[in-house]
Order: C-alpha cells, then sequence, then structure tokens
C-alpha cells in the first residue's frame, strides 16, 4: 500500500470520527451498550405542577358533563359545542403560545389533558391530537411570524380546525413517496398544487391544511417535498369523501381530498422549501407522545374499571379478584399502565428539556403504549366475560377506537425497523472507522488507539446506571448487565451481516423489541426513585405527603 493511500485512508477515518460525537440520544446511546443519564432529564414531578393539575381537573369536569362518547360514536360525529368547549378551556390551543391566544403549556402539561381525554372518549382524544399535536405545532415550529399571527389565534379557539394533509395512496408510512406535486407559477408568485390525499383527519372540516407535496430543484431532474398552507375553501380544492366510514374512532371526521390546480402563494410555504419531510417527521414526534398519552389515560380507565368489577362479582361463591389466573391479569395491567405512564411523562420531560433528539424514544412510547393498551384491553374484555359483548358496555367500543394506535402516526412494524436502523447506524459507521483505520497498518493504530477510547470501553464494560434510591441498586445493577450486553449484541450482528443488516427484518425486530423493553426499564426506574423519594418525605413530614394515587 502506498503512502499516500495510507495517509488518505487515516484521514477518511479520522473523518469519520469527527462527524459521529457521542450518541446524541439517551436511546442511540443504548445502542453503544450505554447509559447516557446526561441525555435523561429527571422524572416529572406531576404532583407539584398545580397548574398541570387545575386544567386536567377542569378538563374531567367539561367531560363528564358535556361528552358523551357512546352518543358521539353512534352519531360519528363531534357535536360542535364540544369542539368550542374545548376551545373555551384552552385544550385547542394548550401549547400555542399566549400572544397567539395559546396557554403556552409545556408538552408534560399538554400530555395530562390528552390523558384525561384519552381515559372519556377516544374520538375526542384523537381529534385534538390532529388539531393540535400535528396542525398549528408545525406553524409554531416552522411557520414565519406573520404565518403565526394569521393563523394560530383562531386555530387556538377552534373557530378555526386544522388538518395535516401527507397520507396518499402511495404515501403511508412511507412518507418519502409522495406523489403530489406543486409546480412554480411563471412569475415565481406561487405555486399549483396537484394530487390527491387520503385518510385526512379532519380533512373537510379543516380551515386550514398543511399539505406535503413536491417541488422542483432548479436545474435537476428530481424534485423535493414542501410543506404548504392551503385555505379552503380554494379553487380546484375538492372533497371527494367529506366522512369516510370505519370501523372506529367514528366520531372523527376522516376525508379524501384532491387538488386540482390549487393556487398558492409563495408566502404560504411553511418552513424551508424542500424540507416538507423534516416538518412532518418533526411535528409527528408531538404526536406520538400524545399518543402515549391518551392511551395512557384509556389504560388507566380499563384498569379502575376491571378491579371494580373483579372485587364484586361473585362466581363459586368468592369475588374473581380472589382467583390467582384473575390476579395475574390484574398485576400484569397495572404494571403494563405504570410502565405506560412512566414512558409518557418522561418522554415529554424530554420534548420540554429542550433535547434535539428525541425521535427514537417518541417511537418506542408510540410503539410500547398502543400495542400495551391493546393487551390491557384484551384483558379487561376477558375479565367482564360475556356481559362485554354488548353495547351496553363501553368495551367493544374500546376495543374497536383502539385498533387504530398501531396503525396510525407510523406503522410499528415500520417504527420497528426505524428504530433498530437509526440506532444502529452510528454503531455501525464506528464500526467502519475501526475497519479503514486497521487497513493501516502502524499509522492507523493512532486512530483506532482515539477510537477505542472513545467507543469500545462501552462494549468492554457494563454502564453504570444511578438510582435515586438504594433500594433500587440490585434493579440499576441488572438493567446495566442488560445495556452491555445489548450493545455487544447490536455490534456483533453489525460486524457478521454489514449493511446487509438492512434487509434482516427479523433480527431488527428483536433488536427494536429489545430496546424498547431499556428504555421503558429507564422510564419505570426514574418515576421509581421520585415516587420513593416523595414516600420518604410522607414519612418524615406527614403534612407534605402528596397523593400518588394514580389510577382514576
Amino acid at each position: 500500500m502506498a503512502s499516500s493511500d495510507r495517509a488518505e485512508q487515516i484521514q477518511q477515518a479520522e473523518q469519520v470520527l469527527a462527524d459521529q460525537p457521542a450518541p446524541r440520544g439517551f436511546v442511540r446511546g443504548l445502542f453503544f451498550g450505554e447509559y447516557r443519564a446526561d441525555r435523561l432529564p429527571d422524572y416529572p414531578d406531576l404532583a407539584a405542577d398545580e397548574e398541570g393539575a387545575r386544567r386536567a381537573a377542569e378538563l374531567a369536569d367539561f367531560c363528564r358533563e358535556a361528552i358523551d362518547p357512546v352518543a358521539i360514536d353512534r352519531q360519528a360525529e363531534i357535536p360542535r359545542s364540544v369542539i368550542l368547549g374545548l376551545g373555551r378551556l384552552g385544550v385547542l390551543g394548550a401549547c400555542l403560545p399566549r400572544d397567539c391566544g395559546g396557554l403556552g403549556l409545556s408538552q408534560t402539561q399538554y400530555c395530562r389533558l390528552l390523558e384525561v381525554l384519552g381515559g372519556h372518549c377516544a374520538s375526542t382524544a384523537l381529534f385534538v391530537n390532529a388539531h393540535h399535536s400535528i396542525g398549528p405545532r408545525a406553524i409554531v415550529l416552522f411557520g414565519t411570524p406573520e404565518q403565526q399571527r394569521t393563523y394560530l389565534p383562531k386555530l387556538a379557539t377552534g373557530e378555526w380546525i386544522s388538518a395535516f394533509a401527507l397520507t396518499e395512496p402511495q404515501a403511508g408510512s412511507d412518507a418519502a413517496n409522495v406523489q403530489s406535486t406543486a409546480t412554480p407559477t411563471p412569475d415565481g408568485r406561487g405555486y399549483r398544487l396537484n394530487g390527491e390525499k387520503r385518510w385526512i383527519t379532519n380533512g373537510s372540516i379543516a380551515q386550514v391544511l398543511t399539505v406535503m407535496a413536491r417541488t422542483p430543484i432548479p436545474g435537476q431532474a428530481q424534485s423535493q417535498i414542501t410543506a404548504f398552507l392551503v385555505t379552503p375553501p380554494a379553487a380546484g380544492f375538492e372533497v371527494l369523501e367529506a366522512r369516510m366510514e370505519k370501523m372506529g374512532v367514528r366520531g372523527t371526521v376522516t376525508s379524501r381530498l384532491a387538488f386540482r390546480d390549487v393556487y398558492v402563494p409563495r408566502e404560504n410555504i411553511l418552513g424551508p422549501l424542500g424540507k416538507g419531510l423534516k416538518v412532518a417527521l418533526t411535528v409527528l414526534d408531538f404526536g406520538r407522545t400524545t399518543f402515549g398519552a391518551s392511551c395512557t389515560g384509556a389504560a388507566k380507565f380499563c384498569v379502575s374499571r376491571a378491579l371494580a368489577h373483579t372485587r364484586t362479582r361473585i362466581q363459586f361463591g368468592q369475588p374473581l379478584a380472589s382467583f390467582e389466573l384473575v390476579q395475574e391479569k390484574l398485576a400484569r395491567m397495572q404494571a403494563q399502565a405504570w410502565a405506560m405512564e412512566a414512558c409518557t411523562y418522561q418522554t415529554a420531560a424530554l420534548i420540554d428539556a429542550g433535547a434535539g433528539d428525541y425521535m427514537l424514544e417518541t417511537a418506542i412510547l408510540k410503539v410500547f403504549a398502543t400495542e400495551a393498551l391493546w393487551q390491557i384491553l384484551n384483558d379487561t374484555f376477558q375479565l367482564h366475560g360475556g356481559m362485554a359483548y354488548f353495547t351496553d358496555q363501553p368495551w367493544e367500543r374500546m376495543l374497536r377506537d383502539a385498533r387504530i394506535n398501531t396503525i396510525g402516526e407510523g406503522a410499528n412494524d415500520v417504527l420497528r425497523v426505524f428504530t433498530a436502523l437509526v440506532g444502529m447506524r452510528e454503531v455501525g459507521l464506528a464500526l467502519k472507522a475501526v475497519r479503514d483505520a486497521l487497513l493501516a497498518p502502524l499509522s492507523g493504530l493512532g486512530v483506532l488507539g482515539r477510537f477505542a477510547g472513545q467507543r469500545l470501553g462501552a462494549w468492554l464494560v457494563d454502564p453504570e446506571v444511578p438510582v435515586a434510591d438504594p433500594r433500587l441498586e440490585e434493579e440499576s445493577r441488572a438493567l446495566a448487565r442488560l445495556i452491555g450486553r445489548f450493545g455487544k449484541h447490536v455490534q456483533r450482528l453489525l460486524v457478521q451481516y454489514q449493511e446487509g443488516i438492512v434487509d434482516r427484518q427479523h433480527l431488527l425486530g428483536r433488536i427494536a423489541d429489545a430496546a424498547i423493553e431499556l428504555y421503558v426499564s429507564t422510564c419505570v426506574l426514574r418515576r421509581l426513585g421520585l415516587h420513593l423519594r416523595h414516600e420518604a418525605i410522607a414519612r418524615e413530614n406527614p403534612q407534605q405527603r402528596r397523593c400518588w394515587q394514580w389510577i382514576p
């Protein structure tokens, strides 16, 4: 090997190392066998948040008085009075800036509101999530000051409804496959939008739609996705199907839309030109977090009702709750619901902390919460026996409503592959740097040595998992061992399959499931630490006891 070639290889390896700093997010660190405590904020003290508790209580009162989930399901419509009532409470503008008519709540506080809605009416929870989490949120994050002044005040009150138009016949989980086009007008003042969208929540009732369409790259044959704000009625905008009949969450409006040469002024581009996919994926992080919150609310409702039923239902001369198989179900349900809540609020706190990298955490939350709720609902159904099958009980409706959760906002199978591949990518790049350095004899050892100090140490020893209470040390050591083993297995698979790992979806699914368990376990451990600290405070000073009864 010529000395010039050797020097070039060393330079390339050094560049890879320079471009790949320590893993940015907590879950990315798990793939290196690391526990990045500095990447996770403290678990939020919900008991100390008086404003969040007050607003959640107000919403719970409104739900009991004004929202009839049975009528909404049967009539397939959320009454306008409910929407306006949510607007008056500030729910539709919960996280919007105060100077734009919003409440300025944190993501954690907003999740408390979605938890209340999710435990009462899935249709209303989905409506709010679609309107707020992925509608005005995009304008807050990417809109110009003029766009924010124009749209946010009316969206915050419910006077205007928003919709997020991404999905097409050929673009679902494959968001990058958008086929709708936006062609610049000859005068350069706007675009002509053409294409069809389907399965758009709030699509036919929205006054503001965020629409994804392909725009040309000047001088190139390719195109990029750009986000546009479209305000019906507009010439060429057509509602192909106003309310698509569906299995569950029937109160929500789900529509098919068409755009036939719809003129969109240049001022209505949302975010940078050609960066629409970034807009879409960013706001979906927020939507997936509130997905977790609404599923948590439904899970806690199930647990509460299942406990009450099994304590009072007498069979074979004793309550159902006295039978061990019933106890097994109840224990599993309560553990899952507790973990769902822990994962939801730890992830919300991560967003509130301003961390720039949380897309794996939100994807994990969405997968875990939606699948845990499905199992909890199934167990609840079983515990209620034949009575659960009839429509005078909420369970058949809740089963129908919950089935969309593992599909919407990213199908869970796709999110599993996404989690594994994104998490393994940096590990793969790091291993490639080692390989390239080894190919440069002697002089490459300096690069390898620097890399070993930065990376390989995490694969040789288990990480340290700090805990807030010594009673959790055994659990922390067990978690540390699992994280260390996980990092070693990720490395082994990448060495064995290299780039071919992309097509090994069975292995990717197992890697994703392990990452999900590790992150959820971390959230549970951190929540337990806060709980035990409060317990100790209560023992020393009973007057400062805080309520940790989480079952409604």
